[in-house]
């Protein structure tokens, strides 16, 4: 599909984009290249093509969830700067009224 230089133009104003004659002229070409390749892409029969098939095995690299202890809480807060009921208490990040 061959756009003319008025589409191109069209679509530069639609970008707001300030194009020069040469630029008009590369960019008419660029964009006709694409269109004629997407619309070989459309003759392509993927009728029997499921839309969420993939080229790569379905695999996981994720572990099983599981239940394992964790550290006791006195360990945990043993290093932090400041503890307040049993928490790590941090500083304020956000200023009220904002």
């Amino acid at each position: 599909m061959k756009l003319s230089l008025a589409q191109v133009e069209h679509v530069a104003d639609l970008a707001q984009l300030a194009l020069t004659d040469g630029e008009k002229e590369r960019f008419r070409e660029q964009l006709s290249a694409i269109l004629d390749y997407a619309e070989r892409l459309q003759q392509i029969d993927t009728s029997g093509i499921s839309p969420t098939a993939t080229v790569l095995p379905l695999e996981t690299i994720l572990r099983d969830d599981e239940v394992r202890p964790s550290l006791p809480r006195e360990d945990v807060l043993f290093n932090a700067p400041a503890v307040e009921g049993g928490h790590v208490c941090v500083p304020l990040v956000l200023e009220e009224g904002r």
